[in-house]
């Protein structure tokens, strides 16, 4: 699905756009999964986006803010919140839609 459409939608879904850094990533712990985690906010066409990448699958970005990436992954909607993009990596189980971030020309996934 496009960025603006999924971006203005309550269901979720795999989204693949160009955005812009703005700000540096922040690492976590997540709650259900118990894996490292990081977080960094972007713009994007439709509006702002938290990029959520899980890196104890695939490689953490050292990025900054005024980078440019491409993410593929599954957009989300919490309520009050900024939408999410997580699932930026591939799945270990082959359950879920691949994603990745490309960031300088490397894809990380």
């Amino acid at each position: 699905m496009n960025i603006t459409a999924a971006y203005h939608a309550s269901a979720p879904a795999q989204v693949d756009f160009q955005a812009r850094v703005a700000g540096s990533p922040r690492f976590f712990y997540g709650r259900s999964s118990h894996a490292e985690h990081e977080s960094f906010a972007v713009h994007t066409a439709a509006g702002p986006v938290e990029i959520v990448d899980n890196v104890s699958i695939a490689p953490s970005l050292a990025v900054q803010r005024g980078d440019t990436v491409e993410v593929c992954g599954e957009m989300v909607h919490d309520p009050g919140r900024l939408p999410i993009v997580h699932w930026t990596h591939h799945d270990p189980s082959g359950r879920h839609a691949d994603g990745f971030i490309r960031w300088q020309g490397r894809l990380y996934a």
